[in-house]
């Protein structure tokens, strides 16, 4: 039979789902910290513990975790550079202190009673992120944290501090941020690429000189001008923070396609000065940059392929009304959108997302959007069971499928 945790031992809810419930959003994953208990009580009273070195345990009945209260002291270089010291000794204000933000540094007791040390509940209602304590720059992933979580509430007001953008700035230039490792990286930049407002990251890691570092091929783009023609907003970073939020509000949590929004128009960073701001076959140019990207952070394999082929197409989707029957057929075949449908639909949006991410056309209609979807949907009506039962065999198979597939694609788009 599993041992009660003493009596002594107070447990608090702390974090992310304090911050949510009074910002009136719904909280997410709840976390919670347990002060007076050794990890033995814990495993004693059912707890599993996570990891063999680390003082955070699953609940034994809801598999919420709870974590030993707890300080932690730079040891190293980068984020896991810490020796972390867990014992009934450490109070509830230690372990509150060692956290990022003020808004996340407010614990919750069982009867309600908030616990606020730092003025985080003040902070919420004035939408601040501000950091808790110098310490706050030893590790470099709180960089990226406050990037993103500025890209979650943009839409809710939240600033940072000038105080913490002047540490984040620090830290920057410390070099500490070639320590991450790239799945971390990555995690940071998928939640940012999920949030309402994705612009919101890329814009605040370039204010403190940290885009560079963790996003160079994106970085370049910076400065880069276009045709005002087709981009009123000239500065090609600046068009891809269009791309990247009108990619999060027509497919909302939609990482993958908020990735491929991001790399779409790498190339352009390849044009030679001397073309600018014309930048023709950009959209080859950037394939190398995308893959280059997507194996350093060790993006999922769908999610890099995706991100090539909108770099590759966006340009044919465009254009799609000047675009023979059997060259569409070829766009969906090189996207391998006969056996993964899905990806049609996604290069749609992608390409939507770019039409509209420029400065004014946000409200402009993008029709080839759903005239690729219904040519490609024209296409995949073709049985291929149909051909097969002519007798058709072997490469001829192929050719006919294709002829078919056209032909279906020429009546759709007449």
């Amino acid at each position: 039979m599993p041992t009660p945790l003493p009596a002594t031992t107070q447990t608090y809810l702390v974090g992310g789902a304090v911050r949510d419930a009074l910002l009136g959003l719904t909280p997410g994953d709840r976390d919670y910290v347990v002060v007076g208990a050794t990890a033995q009580q814990m495993l004693d009273a059912g707890f599993k513990q996570v990891g063999r070195d680390f003082p955070v345990f699953l609940h034994p009945d809801t598999g919420e975790e709870y974590a030993l209260a707890r300080t932690e002291r730079k040891s190293g270089r980068g984020y896991t550079g810490f020796v972390v010291h867990a014992d009934p000794s450490v109070c509830l204000d230690d372990d509150l202190r060692r956290r990022d933000f003020t808004i996340n540094a407010i614990a919750r007791a069982d009867d309600g009673h908030l616990v606020d040390p730092f003025g985080g509940v003040a902070d919420v209602q004035a939408r601040v992120l501000r950091h808790v304590s110098e310490a706050f720059t030893e590790d470099p992933l709180r960089i990226l944290r406050a990037a993103r979580l500025l890209a979650r509430f943009a839409s809710l007001g939240f600033t940072i501090a000038p105080e913490t953008l002047a540490l984040m700035q620090q830290m920057a230039a410390s070099g500490e941020l070639d320590a991450l490792v790239p799945e971390r990286v990555w995690q940071e930049l998928g939640k940012a690429l999920r949030s309402t407002k994705p612009s919101a990251f890329l814009h605040t890691l370039r204010q403190v000189n940290a885009l560079h570092a963790v996003l160079p091929e994106v970085d370049a783009l910076y400065g880069v001008p276009q045709r005002v023609d087709y981009h009123p907003e000239v500065d090609t970073g600046t068009h891809l923070e269009l791309v990247c939020d009108m990619a999060a509000q027509l497919a909302p949590g939609e990482d993958a396609i908020g990735y491929a929004a991001l790399c779409h128009d790498l190339g352009k960073a390849l044009t030679p000065a001397a073309e600018w701001p014309r930048h023709l076959l950009h959209e080859h140019r950037g394939v190398a940059p995308a893959q280059a990207l997507s194996e350093r952070l060790k993006v999922p394999a769908e999610y890099r392929e995706l991100a090539m082929l909108c770099c590759r197409e966006h340009l044919n989707v465009h254009r799609i009304d000047e675009l023979k029957p059997s060259t569409v057929h070829d766009l969906i075949a090189r996207c391998d959108g006969f056996r993964k449908p899905a990806r049609i639909d996604q290069l749609a949006t992608v390409c939507e997302a770019d039409a509209r991410g420029r400065l004014g056309h946000a409200e402009t209609a993008y029709p080839q959007a759903n005239t690729l979807r219904r040519l490609h949907a024209a296409a995949l009506a073709v049985r291929s069971d149909a051909i097969a039962a002519q007798g058709i065999r072997g490469p001829a198979f192929g050719e006919a499928l294709r002829k078919a597939r056209s032909a279906a694609i020429a009546a759709a788009k007449s």
